[in-house]
């Protein structure tokens, strides 16, 4: 078993959350990874935050600790599979949640994240909430 983290946790985990503190003491020992969106988006915020030097040190310290997991090919399949049967179904989720879920489930990782209202409507991932 191994965990892909979503962006969601990691800002948790950076504002001092004691509930994410506490999953992450818990599970030390199993292996966590973040998504190269994941990553992106880290990047993003910090690009566009009030101390972007500092923050751009905190994502990269991040993506030292956590393995980054590129896109590839097996991912791009789950994630076409994915958005086909979400939008059949009516229940549209944006690219880069339903791309995070593709490489979660590619990669037989439980994702964990607190964004239950998108990632709870996809069928057969599996979603742990450290925050909730």
């Amino acid at each position: 078993m191994a965990y892909l983290i979503d962006t969601d946790i990691l800002i948790f985990s950076l504002k001092g959350d004691a509930r994410v503190h506490r999953w992450m003491a818990k599970n030390q020992a199993i292996p966590k990874f973040i998504s190269v969106i994941t990553y992106g988006e880290l990047i993003y915020g910090a690009r566009k935050s009030r101390h972007p030097e500092k923050n751009i040190a905190t994502t990269n310290r991040i993506a030292e600790l956590f393995p980054i997991i590129e896109v590839n090919r097996g991912i791009i399949e789950v994630f076409g599979e994915l958005k086909a049967k979400l939008e059949t179904e009516g229940s549209r989720i944006e690219d880069m949640d339903l791309m995070i879920a593709a490489t979660s489930m590619y990669m037989d990782f439980s994702l964990v994240s607190n964004n239950r209202s998108h990632f709870g409507r996809i069928p057969d991932l599996v979603l742990e909430d450290w925050a909730g």
